[in-house]
């Protein structure tokens, strides 16, 4: 597409429909600020950005907790809240302001084998109690999660950025998969196999796997232990989380419904701190026999590597660079509604993001120029702003990420549509934003349609011919998630056959449900999460010949 005519009307629309929210814009300022303002009080430091609250009442009164017990600034081991062995410690910064807003512990391999050794103690119980009491206990949990959705929901906002109504969103997200492997503890069943002689009796058993270990990522810091440890629990295994440090203060409110719930000590826990320290004690133990990680594909390859030495189930759920194609004969505004939604979510900032747009040329000025619209009318600001659409990204390192794609993409050629610079909410003073930014005349030389951007970017690029839209989307290493819009059920049906994805949303950009089974192809990661097949990770199969039943071989 280099039609300059259609980026000037494109750019021409976009102006006339920002003076659209200047007064929403001008209300989130006068929250940011007084904000801002609060923690600046609550510190006692004015104005410093690095200024930490001096306890958990502070916090707690700032963000709205009602129930002060789900902020923990200790690790759950063994049954006790616990400190490092040398009393070090971690920050946690808020990444709408960049203010430390309380710090957790910074545990090692010591504390670590010895989260090991409980989870290994706590095993024979566990797994020893019948399904159904499992379940009840899981239930218990998720209860607990959905009646404390709120506060949880508040801690997530303060620590990871995303806008309460996310927050909330992921909430009910997390606690699905309570609910559903709940259900799944009942439903591991055997098989009895036809006999091979008269005198014996085959059949096969599923039984826990063992001691697990779960490493999370920060961008879904409740859903993504959920999606692992309750897995693991209903299938009886003990289990060993180790939360981003970005994001532990979520995991922590976890852990204290967990403990409500009823889970005997040792069943689950969780260790925070040095995470190389930690990683190793995980990966390098004969006690700890699964290993599940999400995170970048960097990260998984060398775990998968270190697990290898103790031959260790493993199930990764790595990086994405989800490709969304848009066929000439798809319904636009259902496709631009994906597209905002895919996108943008989380600032960008999922696996599952649709990251290269790939959409036919007869279409293409429609869709991009729709699209940007939509995107220039999302409030970008802080998550806890009435009106925030967009909150900021993580840390700094992703912000700088963010900016090196765009200007890569600009310098080969890209014309940005909307966004392509960093936003300054007032009040948000040492916060990461950055504007929801959608680029076209975008190719596959380019970073942004290479590696995943992880941030609110949309690259556009063209195509002609359904294979020329296949081989495009399957360029690369990655195959988690992907996207297809059309209305014509067999190119559908063709084109799904024909993505190396794990994932394909036909004609929807909302594909993650506790009841399917999650994970990609390729170098985007091994297993699946959620469905039954989340509960299969958990267990092994074994196998049983029974003889000597003694019945004779008949006559006939």
């Amino acid at each position: 597409m280099n039609s300059s005519s259609f980026v000037a009307r494109t750019h021409s629309y976009l102006r006339w429909q920002g003076a659209r929210r200047i007064a929403e814009i001008g209300r989130i300022q006068q929250f940011a600020r007084a904000n801002c303002d609060d923690l600046d009080s609550a510190s006692g430091r004015d104005g410093d950005t690095k200024s930490s609250f001096s306890s958990i009442d502070a916090l707690a009164d700032l963000i709205g907790v009602k129930d002060r017990g789900l902020i923990r600034a200790q690790c759950f081991v063994g049954g006790a809240w616990t400190d490092a062995d040398d009393g070090d410690t971690l920050p946690v910064i808020n990444p709408a302001n960049g203010l430390e807003i309380l710090r957790v512990p910074k545990m090692g391999r010591a504390e670590t084998e010895r989260s090991i050794a409980n989870a290994s103690g706590a095993m024979p119980e566990w797994s020893a109690l019948t399904a159904s009491k499992r379940a009840s206990i899981l239930h218990r949990w998720y209860s607990l999660i959905l009646d404390n959705g709120d506060d949880l929901a508040r801690i997530m906002v303060a620590e990871q950025g995303k806008p309460m109504a996310e927050a909330k969103g992921e909430v009910a997200y997390a606690a699905s998969f309570v609910e559903w492997f709940a259900e799944e503890a009942r439903r591991a069943y055997g098989e009895v196999i036809p006999t091979h002689d008269l005198d014996t009796r085959v059949f096969a058993t599923r039984q826990p796997v063992g001691v697990c270990a779960a490493i999370t990522p920060w961008n879904f810091p409740l859903a993504m232990i959920t999606r692992k440890a309750a897995a693991a629990l209903a299938a009886g295994c003990a289990c060993v989380v180790k939360p981003s440090e970005e994001t532990p203060l979520s995991a922590f409110a976890l852990g204290v419904l967990a403990e409500r719930a009823g889970f005997p000590p040792g069943t689950i826990q969780f260790v925070t701190g040095d995470y190389e320290a930690i990683g190793d004690a995980l990966t390098s133990s004969d006690v700890v026999r699964k290993l599940s990680f999400t995170g970048s594909t960097e990260v998984g390859k060398t775990l998968a590597v270190k697990c290898a030495a103790t031959v260790k189930n493993v199930s990764l759920e790595l990086g994405g660079n989800a490709p969304f194609i848009v066929f000439p004969d798809a319904n636009i505004d259902a496709a631009v509604k994906g597209a905002i939604l895919s996108k943008f979510r989380n600032s960008g900032q999922t696996c599952v993001c649709a990251q290269r747009f790939i959409v036919h040329e007869s279409v293409v000025e429609e869709f991009a120029t729709r699209f940007a619209v939509e995107a220039k009318r999302l409030v970008v600001g802080d998550g806890f702003g009435a009106t925030t659409d967009q909150g900021p990204l993580i840390n700094a390192d992703a912000l700088r990420k963010v900016e090196s794609h765009v200007d890569d993409a600009v310098k080969k050629g890209a014309v940005v549509l909307c966004g392509g610079e960093r936003v300054f909410p007032e009040g948000a003073k040492g916060g990461h934003f950055y504007a929801p930014t959608v680029l076209v005349e975008c190719d596959g030389d380019m970073a942004v349609f290479r590696e995943e951007t992880f941030g609110p970017v949309a690259a556009i690029a063209t195509f002609e011919t359904e294979a020329q839209a296949i081989a495009m989307a399957n360029a690369g290493r990655a195959g988690l998630a992907s996207y297809v819009f059309t209305r014509d059920n067999a190119t559908l049906w063709r084109v799904s056959e024909a993505l190396e994805y794990g994932i394909v949303g036909a004609n929807t950009g909302l594909i993650s449900t506790a009841s399917a089974p999650f994970g990609g192809m390729r170098e985007s990661g091994i297993g699946r999460e959620g469905g039954k097949h989340g509960l299969e990770e958990y267990l092994e199969v074994k196998y049983v010949c029974m003889a000597g039943l003694g019945e004779k071989r008949r006559p006939w």
